[in-house]
């Protein structure tokens, strides 16, 4: 049994007991239980759901594990011949789920 949600823009496949890392969720907490209720697709051995755009009724439950940052991303500019360069590094903040149960 699997699903496809969708979660900070991105689409994830997720089964249960599953860790994942997708954007920060704001109202999560570490060790609480969040709900994932944008379920694009889901499927139980060879009976699948294809939503029109979410699937009624479907969620996704799953417990934050860390709220935490991802590794740093480096950002580089230089023009040649002209003694020009730039560096910068951002680091985005994400929130790392595992997903305890898929409800249909």
């Amino acid at each position: 049994m699997y699903a496809i949600i969708k979660t900070g823009g991105k689409q994830y496949k997720v089964e249960e007991g599953l860790n994942l890392v997708v954007e920060k969720l704001n109202e999560a907490e570490v060790g609480r239980e969040v709900v994932l209720d944008e379920v694009l697709l889901f499927a139980n051995g060879d009976k699948s759901t294809v939503g029109k755009p979410v699937v009624e009724g479907a969620k996704v439950l799953a417990t934050v594990v860390a709220q935490k940052r991802a590794t740093k991303v480096l950002v580089f500019k230089r023009k040649p011949k002209k003694g020009y360069k730039k560096l910068q590094g951002h680091r985005q903040y994400v929130t790392e789920i595992k997903v305890t149960k898929i409800d249909a």
